[in-house]
């Protein structure tokens, strides 16, 4: 018959060692009667020199022949000999006999010139070992079961497989001869098969790629394979198909995944440092990652900065505060819920919900709540863990959110408190002032507005910034606003008055800044240490970088400050003002133009003790006087250029001059939202009114006593044309005590001047620049007591410095049935004399 081999295979290359290994043909007397090619090879000895000789002949010690076990052939068996080669040299080398059944016959016979008995295979001890060893890591290989292991032809059919390839449910028992596709979802199974597509072609290995693999019966679940493969390959070249390994990776990527969202959580939760964004950030962390539906409630007394605290049944009312996932717009925010303040961490009704309290240095400030839907795994212990780590990292950055709220709203306050009245009306202005923080995790700023009732019915309009954030800008600020007052009670002139309070804010800087130590036996919050029931691994607060100074520390910014003074006389209807490096204020005419008050600056307070300019500019009565802070003009996306642009924009609108200031300023007010601000934002809006003419007089004085006279006589008639005769007496006796006083002192020229507005103010100006002093006469003393007598008919007196001497003023209320007949409005009363410059 013919000789017939495999598809595919050349002879029996496909059988262990048929192209290698020793082959000998024996007689029943171990004669060599057939040799083979790799037997010559092998032992270097061609077979005309082994046929016809013994076994025996060739071992290197004849004497040592192995037998069969018990000495008597029983079937096949194998033994290990030492041969000496055609060489010389000795080789150890492992061999196995087979006995043949029947003659040999046929051709066989012929070439082996008689029957043959035995059939001897044989090979090198080390081949042999190595051969073993293979063997035995494929068989240990496949009864593994913790790893899959699988054999796929050229096809990607299944050839061979552990009963640990995918071991789980919706997998046949036999999967000889079949695709991955037969038992897998289509699109897991094409993932898969064209990886292994690509090691057959290629022949590049597969490392470890990680793909999910899913069962056609069990779509929901599924697991994560890290699978691994190469290509089976002949000596020859000739591919036979591929080997994959399937290793289940499933918890260590979850674990992985889980680590992932913490980290995630940790750094996007507790940025803001605000109670609804940290609820936010917290929602929006776990989905998708953790669930498909987040909702975070938080305690409503946490909205103030206060510590909630359980009610007489020990629940805590929660509002409804963030939600993100599907379905999330349906969730109702805002509504309020009792809840347990005692609850631990759960699964839900269902496995595929969970709860965790917020909870943080012993109070109970929330919980929150996710849930997966349809077709997603059920939460496993490991996920409540990772929920439970979540909220308690949440919670303590919400506890910073809720301690910040009421540190803001402290400093806020604060800084309310020490503002003026938000409007107010004199005889020279009538103003609205606005106050807006920005929504900054530094804290409020030391920004403030200001406005003075000064002598002679003028009013002194300040605006100002004080560097940095929190209670100590806060601080200085208060310190600089009673600095103000104090010097513009005093009268001076703008650019003094800026001098002065440049070299306060210096010595504010260059005080030592050491807070006192706390009393070791005062008590402390018993909420700032470690909450014991979290136990020793609860994560400690960490301070943020942009946090507040902490408590003492009230000067952690460097002192400085920026400020506009100006002071409007309604009666000149002038406006002297001052800036230490503060944006110009603005002024809308009545007829609705804008402009900038053409200011030259000088350094922000505190930088080196120049002196200041001041510019004077005259303002129609009506006109709208605007200062502001730069928090108004420069946000985080604009610069101070296109701040003030868009504020003339606002100002120049069709009916701004005349509208009312409230609506005006909050119309301005709300362009800037609290989120795009980068710094708190001061507004005062004055319009101005004017003192008419008629209701001013003015006489030059000689300095002779004898025209004291006829001073009164002027001044009292013209009290009576005003209606005030109830004044007459006691505005006599100040003027003539004033003037007087004046000749007797500073000599002449003196000028005296008499306002209604409002209140009767008296002045009299001299040339002078000695300060007048009140002082305590004696029984005895015949003098001395003249400024007594003003001061005791006088609600207020003072004085002045002026650039051509100083003014010594009074002032009287009018009575009420007098009443205050001039206009403090725009006009000017006909056919009386302008005196505003007299």
């Amino acid at each position: 018959m013919d000789r017939k081999t495999l598809p595919g295979t050349p002879g029996h290359s496909g059988l262990p060692f048929a192209d290698s290994a020793a082959g000998a043909l024996l007689d029943a007397d171990g004669v060599v009667i057939g040799w083979t090619p790799a037997a010559e090879e092998l032992l270097s000895l061609p077979a005309d020199r082994v046929c016809g000789r013994p076994a025996r002949k060739l071992l290197a010690d004849p004497a040592g022949l192995p037998g069969p076990p018990g000495g008597r052939p029983v079937g096949a068996w194998s033994g290990e000999a030492v041969v000496r080669t055609g060489r010389g040299e000795e080789l150890t080398v492992v061999f196995q006999v087979l006995p043949l059944a029947g003659p040999c016959t046929g051709a066989a016979a012929e070439w082996a010139g008689g029957p043959a008995r035995y059939f001897v295979l044989g090979a090198p001890a080390g081949k042999v070992a190595r051969w073993r060893q293979d063997q035995a890591f494929t068989r240990e290989l496949f009864l593994q079961d913790r790893l899959g292991l699988a054999v796929f032809d050229a096809e990607l059919r299944l050839v061979r497989t552990n009963t640990h390839l995918l071991p789980y449910t919706g997998l046949p028992p036999d999967l000889r001869n079949r695709r991955l596709g037969d038992f897998l979802q289509a699109p897991d199974a094409a993932a898969i098969e064209r990886r292994l597509r690509e090691v057959l072609r290629t022949g590049r290995p597969l490392i470890l790629a990680e793909d999910t693999v899913r069962t056609i019966e069990d779509p929901g679940g599924g697991v994560v394979m890290a699978v691994s493969a190469f290509r089976l390959q002949a000596p020859d070249g000739q591919v036979f198909g591929v080997t994959a390994l399937f290793t289940d990776v499933t918890e260590q990527r979850r674990s992985d995944e889980r680590l992932a969202i913490l980290h995630h959580a940790t750094a996007a939760v507790g940025g803001s440092l605000s109670v609804t964004g940290t609820g936010e950030e917290l929602a929006t962390v776990l989905v998708p990652g953790l669930a498909d539906l987040a909702v975070v409630e938080i305690a409503r007394a946490v909205f103030t900065g206060e510590e909630p605290a359980p009610g007489e049944d020990g629940t805590v009312p929660l509002r409804l505060t963030a939600a993100a996932g599907e379905r999330a717009e349906e969730v109702p925010t805002g509504t309020v819920v009792p809840a347990d303040a005692g609850s631990a961490p759960s699964v839900g009704g269902s496995p595929s919900s969970m709860t965790a309290p917020l909870r943080a240095r012993g109070s109970f400030l929330g919980r929150v709540t996710v849930r997966r839907g349809p077709g997603r795994r059920d939460y496993a212990p490991a996920d409540l863990d990772l929920l439970c780590e979540i909220a308690a990292r949440a919670a303590l950055a919400l506890d910073n959110a809720r301690r910040y709220t009421r540190e803001h709203r402290a400093a806020v306050g604060l800084q309310r408190s020490l503002l003026p009245p938000a409007q107010a009306e004199t005889v020279a202005v009538t103003t609205s002032g606005f106050y807006l923080p920005a929504d900054t995790a530094t804290g409020v700023g030391g920004d403030w507005f200001d406005v003075i009732p000064l002598s002679s019915a003028r009013v002194a309009l300040v605006a100002g910034d004080v560097v940095g954030h929190g209670l100590g800008a806060t601080a200085t600020m208060g310190r600089l606003r009673t600095a103000v007052h104090t010097l513009a009670d005093l009268d001076l002139e703008p650019e003094e008055l800026m001098v002065h309070l440049d070299d306060l804010v210096s010595q504010l800087r260059d005080e030592p800044n050491q807070p006192d130590e706390p009393d070791q036996h005062e008590g402390t919050d018993q909420h700032d240490g470690p909450d014991q029931s979290d136990g020793p691994d609860r994560p400690s607060p960490v301070t943020r970088p942009d946090e507040d100074p902490a408590p003492g520390d009230l000067r952690a910014d460097p002192v400085g400050a920026t400020c506009l003074y100006a002071v409007y006389d309604p009666v000149a209807r002038r406006c002297a003002m001052v800036s230490a490096g503060h944006p110009p204020p603005a002024v809308v005419d009545p007829d609705g133009t804008v402009s900038y008050v053409p200011l030259n600056p000088g350094p922000p307070l505190g930088v080196n003790g120049l002196p200041f300019e001041v510019t004077e500019v005259e303002l129609a009565p009506g006109s709208l006087l605007v200062l502001y802070t730069d928090g108004l003009i420069e946000g985080r996306d604009s610069d101070l250029d296109e701040g003030m642009a868009e504020l003339s924009r606002r100002l120049a609108r069709p009916g701004a001059a005349t509208a009312p200031l409230r609506e005006l300023g909050k119309e301005i007010i709300s362009a800037r939202p609290a989120h795009q601000l980068a710094d708190d934002v001061t507004l005062l809006l004055a319009r101005t009114h004017a003192v008419p003419a008629g209701n001013t007089a003015v006489w030059p004085v000689a300095a002779d006593p004898a025209a004291v006279a006829r001073l009164r006589q002027d001044a009292a008639q013209q009290l009576r044309a005003w209606g005030l005769e109830e004044l007459v007496f006691t505005t006599e006796l100040v003027l003539s005590e004033l003037v007087t006083n004046a000749i007797r002192h500073a000599g002449g020229p003196v000028e005296v001047r008499l306002i209604r507005a409002g209140q009767l103010t008296c002045e009299v100006s001299d040339p002078s620049a000695t300060q007048p002093r009140m002082r305590r006469a004696l029984l005895t003393d015949e003098g001395g007591r003249g400024l007594y007598l003003v001061a005791q008919l006088t609600t207020r007196w003072g004085s002045r410095y002026t650039r051509r001497g100083k003014t010594i003023w009074a002032e009287q209320p009018i009575p009420d049935e007098a009443g205050d007949t001039g206009d403090t409005g725009a006009q000017d009363v006909p056919g009386v004399p302008d005196a505003r410059n007299g």
